[in-house]
């Protein structure tokens, strides 16, 4: 492995990008604009943390800022949602639980790079 190709995968350059949110589902239109926004972040590659968490690996913060993009391009008229972008290395840091139980460290999948 090259150097180049290195330094661009290394935890400080590469990001993870978090969505928050608090949708309303009191009406079936509030229902569907909430569902149509979670296949948005399923089809943009966003994996599901918790059930209104959401997050992507991105291997730099220009990847990460166009999925911010495509987030702020699909937020529903109504609701809260909060985006973070952190490093890998800090990603690295969050203790996880189950239960009372310390989770294992997952790694992230491998992302290919097509351009």
């Amino acid at each position: 492995m090259n150097d180049r190709f290195y330094s661009r995968l290394n935890q400080y350059r590469s990001m993870w990008v978090l969505v928050f949110f608090d949708l309303p589902t009191d009406t079936k239109i509030d229902r569907k604009r909430a569902s149509k926004f979670r296949k948005k972040l399923l089809d943009d590659g966003f994996n599901m943390f918790q059930f209104s968490i959401y997050m992507r690996f991105c291997a730099s913060r220009e990847n990460a800022e166009v999925h911010t993009k495509r987030v702020k391009i699909n937020l529903p008229p109504k609701g809260k949602v909060g985006i973070m972008a952190i490093t890998d290395k800090q990603f690295g840091m969050m203790d996880l639980f189950y239960g009372t139980k310390l989770a294992d460290k997952e790694t992230p999948a491998q992302q290919l790079e097509l351009f």
